[in-house]
């Protein structure tokens, strides 16, 4: 079985990348470090979950560009 990530995590992070896609790196710490700039997050687990979800997305998207 894979990861489960809810819908909210989906769609806050695809929509970062959409907003703002020079932005995000594959780095887990400094995505953390960004969310706290974009966007109001209240708990650090659910932070942490999008910044996760966002690495994992950008590593996909560049092995689509290579």
């Amino acid at each position: 079985m894979g990861k489960v990530r809810t819908i909210l995590i989906k769609k806050v992070s695809k929509e970062l990348i959409s907003k703002y896609p020079d932005v995000f790196t594959t780095d887990f710490d400094k995505n953390k470090k960004l969310l706290d700039k974009y966007l109001e997050v209240d708990s650090k687990h659910l932070r942490n979950r999008i910044s996760g979800y966002i690495v994992n997305l950008m590593k996909i998207k560049s092995r689509e560009q290579t």
